[in-house]
């Protein structure tokens, strides 16, 4: 079939098709592939529980642990880890909780708290078991190590299936983004909401709680912004208006973000520079420690940047000007829209060189010695 959205979270993919399928694989241990358990699928898999059959997908983004999808009715639905609020509605547990679906820095504030417990410690000759099993590729043996612990990958958690965010009824939605513990989703009138955990003010609101359910952005109100495209990675977010102007929230350390070295987080929505009075954004992406932002030209501005061959993460390139370090820089010889001859090596062709006495005299010298000679 052919598809018109694909997604990837971190162990979970999936992917659209042009009927508005829903199709998901990969991880699936805290449910963020919707099809009823937390089994893993190493091909796709059509999702249909939850009443996601009979609707027409449009959109997909998956994030950390979770799913969001839009329907062509505007419906958004959620489905996975439930934590820190990222469903943007109300869930069942898990029957087996788990805490390791998704690790929390210690420290950390804004996260909605009291989702999950931790599991009851594994003996060691059980888990010696499933590991055995696993290596001989028993998959039999595992269901019976993890039946030993009272363990199971059936789950009738409402997390493991698709459900409609209730609390956005009568907003028709047209776009949705899947944080790694925070989600966002846009209406058809360029209003954004969000929700999950506040750490680093993610959420944009103005402080570093986090919420349970969606709210709306008011800043942006407040500016008479209308938001066209957005996107949530790790503790961060990006947006940019029907204008082409960039706004940045959240955490900021390592110019991340590209509003400078100097600020380690912001709670409210700030315009982004990149230097250039006539530039125009149509797109925005937000990674774990880097985003990018995507001119209406082609070009592609990168902020922070990802430690390789042991450096730190932000831009390490010693080229950049103090001044100008954690600030939007441009990727040269690249562009979205069309592809930039490479530089190649100038090759200087050497001159086919002739030696003899015709090369000396000349060919009409020659001719006429030749016309004498017979004579």
């Amino acid at each position: 079939e052919k598809c018109i959205c694909v997604a990837a979270g971190e162990l979970h993919s999936g992917v659209v098709t042009m009927d508005g399928d829903v199709y998901t694989f990969g991880e699936g241990f805290c449910g963020q592939l919707g099809l009823g358990d937390r089994r893993p699928q190493l091909l796709p898999k059509q999702v249909t529980l939850g009443g996601l059959e009979d609707e027409c997908v449009n959109n997909m983004s998956m994030g950390c642990r979770h799913t969001l999808v839009t329907t062509d009715d505007g419906d958004v639905y959620s489905w996975g880890l439930g934590r820190f609020g990222v469903l943007g509605r109300s869930y069942t547990d898990f029957t087996y909780n788990n805490d390791v679906g998704m690790a929390v820095p210690e420290g950390e504030e804004g996260h909605v708290a009291g989702v999950a417990a931790r599991p009851p410690p594994m003996q060691a000759a059980a888990m010696d078991n499933i590991i055995n099993a696993a290596n001989d590729d028993g998959t039999n043996d595992i269901m019976a190590a993890l039946d030993a612990l009272n363990l199971t990958l059936d789950d009738p958690s409402d997390q493991c299936y698709p459900k409609v965010i209730d609390s956005l009824q009568g907003v028709r939605c047209v776009g949705v983004s899947a944080g790694h513990r925070h989600s966002m989703v846009l209406d058809e009138f360029g209003g954004l909401y969000t929700f999950g955990s506040g750490a680093s003010g993610a959420l944009g609101h103005g402080d570093l709680q986090g919420q349970e359910y969606p709210i709306k952005v008011q800043e942006f109100d407040n500016m008479r912004v209308r938001i066209h495209q957005f996107s949530a990675g790790v503790d961060m977010s990006l947006a940019v208006d029907t204008q082409g102007t960039v706004y940045a929230w959240g955490k900021a350390s390592e110019g991340r973000l590209g509003l400078g070295m100097g600020r380690l987080q912001t709670a409210l929505p700030r315009e982004v520079d990149v230097g250039d009075a006539k530039f125009k954004a149509v797109d925005v992406e937000c990674g774990y420690v880097h985003s990018l932002i995507v001119g209406l030209d082609g070009s592609v501005y990168q902020c922070g940047g990802v430690g390789v061959d042991g450096k730190d993460d932000g831009q390490q390139d010693l080229d950049i000007e103090e001044n100008q370090r954690g600030l939007p820089r441009l990727l040269s010889g690249f562009n979205i829209w069309h592809r930039i001859a490479e530089p190649k090596e100038k090759v200087v062709k050497e001159q086919w060189k002739k030696y003899g006495k015709y090369e000396l005299k000349g060919r009409s010298k020659m001719l006429q010695e030749g016309v004498r000679s017979i004579g």
